[in-house]
């Protein structure tokens, strides 16, 4: 399957109405669902409010950075972005959507991660402690790299979710959710891409660790390599190819600029003894 189709498609059947924040249609994400043959997909716009309507680029976003965790061969949500002509509250627009899969198998059921937790937690257990003991060890220090590395300012509690089958086992989720990351404040304005600090530690909305993506490095054991395959210079038309139209030249550049001198730091500080 083609994860970015650029020939706009008609998506204006989609109802996102029932799925905004609050009433009317404020500053917020929208979604959307479908059953397709027995298969359900939902989708996701970037940020829309009444007066712009869709603006910013999230939803880019999660298809980069579904393609680093490709490369990287890190389990996940796969994001298929897609050109479409949608319909919201009864004005028709074009924007870039994203579309996935239902991730859970027909006998599991979902939790997010800090409801599990409390549930689940001994007396004076951290979440990140939570982890360990739960063998999940891997997982959270592969999410720690890859929040640094796309400086991801919102993983939260529930944007981390764990899937419980009929007998109880229980598993973590796929990585989802990663679209408020890369340089998703600068809504493609040229003047603040080129101003930013591709290094800059930003504060971050993690529930597990600190709030500096940057220091949670810091609790990955040094000298071992997390993932089955490193990340190369030549991996970056894998990254952004076919993104040239969508976004500015300047735009790709720093978002490969940030990725890659991330990478080289992260090595620096994780992969020597």
């Amino acid at each position: 399957m083609r994860d970015f189709i650029q020939e706009i498609q008609d998506f204006r059947y989609l109802n996102w109405s029932d799925t905004k924040l609050s009433p009317g249609t404020p500053g917020c994400f929208l979604k959307a669902y479908e059953e397709q043959d027995g298969r359900r997909f939902y989708y996701k716009l970037s940020n829309y409010d009444s007066y712009r309507g869709v603006f910013g680029h999230e939803c880019i976003n999660e298809l980069i950075v579904s393609r680093l965790l490709e490369i990287l061969q890190i389990e996940h949500l796969h994001y298929q972005l897609l050109h479409a002509r949608i319909c919201i509250d009864g004005k028709e627009m074009e924007a870039y959507i994203t579309r996935t899969e239902n991730f859970r198998k027909e006998t599991e059921r979902k939790m997010p991660f800090d409801v599990f937790y409390d549930l689940n937690k001994r007396e004076g257990e951290s979440p990140l402690d939570f982890f360990i003991r739960m063998d999940w060890a891997v997982y959270m220090y592969q999410m720690l790299t890859i929040d640094y590395l796309i400086c991801n300012r919102d993983r939260h509690g529930a944007n981390i979710e764990v899937l419980i089958d009929e007998a109880g086992k229980v598993r973590p989720a796929p990585l989802f959710d990663q679209g408020l990351s890369l340089l998703f404040s600068s809504y493609g304005n040229l003047e603040s891409i080129r101003k930013y600090d591709v290094m800059e530690d930003k504060a971050v909305n993690n529930f597990i660790g600190s709030k500096s993506s940057e220091y949670n490095l810091r609790f990955i054991p040094k000298g071992i390599c997390w993932f089955n395959r490193n990340l190369e210079e030549c991996d970056r038309n894998k990254l952004l190819g076919g993104l040239d139209g969508v976004l500015h030249v300047e735009h790709l550049d720093k978002i490969w600029n940030m990725i890659w001198e991330r990478w080289k730091k992260y090595v620096q500080i994780c992969c020597k003894k």
